[in-house]
């Protein structure tokens, strides 16, 4: 039986900094993702968990991370495989969840907000962003930060960080009906495609997305700013990878065509025009010109 420990009772609110190995091979472990990684600072911009950067001796910054740990258990004197094999052993017991508990008790009214985090880290278990070693729940925290500088309503916020728990996942509607409400259900039911199983994706993916923009262009503000939020993280990391691979990286795809996903994108950015007074649209607009070109 899993043993729970309650916020406050054995973990303090700790500060930790993304620190290289003693060997110095530049990795570090990363709790929101509880990945031992390599990767750029640029994952820490939306992290639920990153605040300001710390600057060493060297002048060099590290982001500064901010959540509740076992107060016996300080995570800065291990090495990052050792902080991560200790994280997995308490995950493993029932003593934390797979995204960390980062909010005072006080913040009451964006708790819906972590549990939603804490949920969508637990669905998407196993699961890595495509063509690359990152655990796919950076994709769900990322458009969560990104929503919440559009709106400051909790459902709508919670529901970007679930946005692709029924398309991606084991869960269903009804789950997260029992579990956060018919609105927060609803709104992520407007961001899940029909990706019928059994069928091809490659085959199935025009349907799919003309389905998608019809589906979101008579949606609800709210709906349209989760679809944004979404479309910007998968075009910055796009973007990234164009700079490395050029043309290539829509082989990594289900739909390889570069054409066919100009055509979503940009139609993408048609069907959301009524977003255009956001600077997050226009953010938008740019990555689209800087990989398809303008």
């Amino acid at each position: 039986m899993k043993q729970q420990i309650s916020k406050n009772q054995m973990c303090r609110y700790h500060a930790f900094l993304h620190e290289v190995t003693r060997n110095g091979d530049n990795m570090f472990y990363c709790r929101a993702m509880n990945s031992v990684t390599d990767i750029d600072y640029y994952c820490c911009k939306e992290c639920p968990l990153a605040r300001e950067m710390y600057q060493d001796e060297d002048g060099v910054y590290h982001p500064t991370c901010w959540y509740f740990d076992f107060s016996a258990g300080y995570t800065n004197t291990l090495s990052p495989v050792e902080q991560k094999n200790r994280m997995n052993a308490l995950i493993q017991a029932g003593y934390t969840g797979e995204f960390p508990e980062y909010l005072e008790p006080e913040d009451k009214r964006f708790q819906v907000v972590e549990r939603a985090i804490r949920y969508a880290a637990e669905a998407h278990h196993g699961a890595f962003r495509k063509g690359n070693h990152l655990p796919y729940i950076i994709h769900p925290m990322e458009c969560m930060m990104l929503t919440m500088q559009m709106t400051d309503d909790v459902d709508v916020i919670a529901a970007a960080a679930l946005h692709d728990v029924v398309e991606d996942t084991p869960r269903t509607l009804m789950d997260l009906e029992e579990t956060f409400g018919n609105r927060i259900a609803g709104l992520v039911s407007m961001e899940s495609e029909d990706k019928r199983a059994g069928q091809d994706k490659g085959d199935t993916w025009k349907i799919r997305k003309q389905e998608n923009l019809a589906r979101e262009k008579t949606a609800s503000r709210d709906a349209k700013m989760i679809m944004l939020a979404d479309k910007i993280s998968n075009m910055r990391a796009t973007y990234r990878d164009f700079q490395v691979a050029g043309h290539d990286i829509w082989q990594k795809f289900n739909m390889k065509d570069e054409a066919e996903q100009e055509w979503y994108y940009r139609s993408v950015a048609e069907v959301l025009s009524d977003l255009s007074d956001l600077d997050l649209y226009q953010e938008y607009l740019r990555i689209l010109d800087a990989v398809f070109g303008s």
